[in-house]
C-alpha cells in the first residue's frame, strides 16, 4: 500500500466498516512505519482489473506481530483473496521474527472468525467496547507462528 492507494482504500474502508472506519490518518501513520529498514509495518493492498478489492496490515514489535486490518470487496467474498491477504502478512511476521500473531475481530464477523480458525487462530479473550463508536465487542484471537516455538 501506498499513499496514491488511500483514496480507495478508504472508500472501501467506509463501505466495509460503516461504523467503525479508520481515518486518513491512522492510514498515513501507520503507512509512516511501513518503509525503510526500520519498517514495523507491512501494508499491501489487492487489484482487480485496476481497481483496489482488498488490503490487509501488520504490526511488528518485539517478537509480537497483530494483524491490524484486512478488507475484502464483497463482490470478492469467497474467491479466496482473504487467505492470500492474510498469507502474506504472515509471512511478513516470520521476517519481522515474531513469535506470536494477535489480532481482534468483532464477535459479529463469524466470516473473519473462521478464516482466522483456518490459519491455526485461537481465541484467547474479549475486548468489551472494543469498537467505536458503535460499542462493539471484539474477539482476542492467537496464532503461534510455526518455527518459532522452543
Amino acid at each position: 500500500m501506498r499513499w496514491w492507494d488511500l483514496e480507495s482504500v478508504l472508500a472501501l474502508e467506509h463501505v466495509l466498516f460503516p461504523e467503525d472506519a479508520w481515518s486518513a490518518g491512522m492510514f498515513w501513520s501507520e503507512l509512516a512505519h511501513a518503509r525503510g529498514p526500520q519498517a514495523t509495518r507491512r501494508y499491501v493492498v489487492a487489484e482487480a482489473d485496476g481497481k483496489i478489492v482488498g488490503y490487509a496490515g501488520l504490526a511488528a514489535a518485539g517478537g509480537l506481530g497483530d494483524v491490524q486490518t484486512i478488507a475484502v470487496a464483497r463482490d470478492q467474498w469467497g474467491t479466496g483473496l482473504g487467505s492470500r491477504l492474510l498469507t502474506d502478512l504472515l509471512q511478513h511476521a516470520t521476517a519481522f521474527e515474531c513469535d506470536e500473531v494477535l489480532l481482534e475481530v468483532r464477535v459479529d464477523n463469524t466470516r473473519a472468525q473462521k478464516l482466522y480458525e483456518r490459519f491455526g487462530f485461537e481465541p484467547i479473550g474479549f475486548r468489551r467496547g472494543y469498537y467505536q463508536p458503535g460499542n462493539a465487542d471484539a474477539l482476542v484471537m492467537r496464532l503461534h507462528v510455526q518455527g518459532t516455538e522452543t
